[in-house]
């Protein structure tokens, strides 16, 4: 039998490592050529890795979470020495299955992960013991056990019932022989005359590993706040004309996608960025250059299963609102699908985030760096507000207001800047015709 060593391949222009985010195989597993084994992530995406070779896994380097340096040994693979030799997958492949043992008498280096318990045989792991609600005084003997098989409830009263730790044997339906919630509402008001007591257990307490996408996270954003001296200014929009004039939009849109108020606010940002250049750019810590972009690229922060991604929209100030609509939709779809191309990430010049209709109040994002800016529109609101009625008096009215809020990077970007910035910000957005003309 011969040993194929496969070597992590260079997955990305300038990655020097990748992360193990997934096992797909273990330790004396066969797996064949082209079957997936890993999945691997750089700064940029996650690679799926594939075996170039069949064979039976011997050797692996590492658990989840782990960095492997690119060309060093991911895995070892113990193959057919005849097969091998007449597989094309790789030269080292059939060197080695034409000198089958050399690797292991001229390499001294132990095998991969000796040293800290890695690519030893897996041992069985015992399941940790989760807390299960139990009725009170105790577990229910077998003969109750199979009492309470035999009541009548929907799943839904069943579930419930587990979740409190009653015992449906003990509460009595109000009619007929089916016991509902109201049945259950009425044992708890009543029941502890009967020396009942919810035993609701506790969540059991758990230690999750920083990984994956959420390790990149954590990295970015403590960097952007250690090396970024952020300034937050707020806002407050009038947004009562642009959300009448999104919603007569979306009235004659055809088969185009339906706007939200991003896409109008995508265009106005871009409106208004060429008389404030500072604001789209990228500083560059190390040069000491401020490279101010002439093209708008813009960030989407778009929230995952894995995580915060920021997919970039290329162009966004040559894009027009139903245009910019089908490519946010695109990105926020990839991305959640965890589809989502190296292309469409990095690059960014400046950044949007919302969290709709969760906005707040108000909030301070964090800028990704090195980006100098992001900008957050907030939650909707409808509040009485003064209007002028025409006659040299006031009368009131409803309008619908939002707070936007604009974070930067005081390096770069002065608060009279920024606050000037939203000024004209606002005017274009109270103003919604102005976002469509020339």
């Amino acid at each position: 039998m011969a040993r194929f060593t496969f070597r992590l391949p260079d997955i990305g222009e300038g990655i020097s490592e990748a992360e193990i985010v997934a096992w797909h195989v273990k330790l004396g597993d066969r797996v064949e050529e082209d079957q997936s084994v890993a999945d691997m992530m750089t700064d940029k995406a996650t690679v799926e890795m594939e075996s170039p070779v069949s064979g039976t896994i011997v050797e692996l380097a590492g658990e989840v979470g782990d960095q492997v340096p690119i060309g060093s040994a991911l895995m070892v693979i113990e193959t057919d020495a005849v097969e091998e030799a007449a597989s094309p997958a790789t030269e080292e492949a059939v060197l080695e299955a034409e000198n089958p043992g050399v690797e292991d008498a001229q390499s001294p280096s132990p095998p991969v992960g000796e040293g800290r318990g890695e690519g030893a045989a897996p041992q069985a792991e015992t399941p940790a013991e989760t807390p299960v609600a139990t009725p009170h005084p105790g577990p229910l003997p077998q003969g109750e056990r199979e009492q309470e098989k035999k009541v009548l409830a929907s799943p839904a009263v069943r579930a419930r019932a587990l979740d409190l730790g009653v015992d449906l044997g003990s509460v009595k339906p109000a009619e007929g022989d089916r016991v509902r919630h109201s049945d259950l509402d009425a044992f708890l008001r009543y029941g502890s005359s009967q020396g009942y007591t919810p035993a609701r257990a506790p969540r059991a307490d758990e230690a999750v590993r920083v990984i994956g996408m959420r390790r990149r996270i954590a990295e970015n954003m403590a960097a952007s706040k250690r090396a970024i001296p952020h300034f937050t200014y707020v806002e407050e929009i009038d947004v009562t004309a642009l959300e009448e004039t999104r919603a007569q939009l979306n009235a004659g849109r055809g088969n185009r996608p339906k706007l939200t108020m991003l896409p109008l606010l995508i265009v106005a940002i871009c409106k208004t960025l060429p008389d404030f250049p500072m604001l789209n750019a990228r500083y560059d810590d190390e040069a000491g250059v401020v490279n101010r972009s002439g093209a708008v690229h813009m960030g989407m922060a778009t929230q995952t299963p894995a995580g915060l991604m920021v997919p970039v929209i290329r162009h966004a100030e040559s894009r027009n609102v139903w245009q910019l609509a089908t490519e946010i939709g695109r990105l926020a779809e990839t991305a959640r699908a965890g589809s989502i191309a190296s292309s469409d990430m990095g690059g960014g010049t400046i950044t949007l985030t919302s969290l709709g209709p969760l906005g707040g109040i108000a909030t301070t994002p964090v800028i990704n760096r090195p980006e100098v800016a992001i900008i957050g529109p907030n939650r909707i609101v409808e509040r009485p507000v003064f209007r002028s009625d025409g006659r040299g008096g006031e009368t009131i009215a409803r309008a619908k207001l939002m707070n936007l809020s604009i974070s930067c990077d005081h390096r770069v970007v002065d608060g009279y800047d920024a606050a000037s910035y939203v000024q004209a910000l606002k005017r274009l957005l109270e103003t919604p015709v102005m976002l469509f003309a020339d």
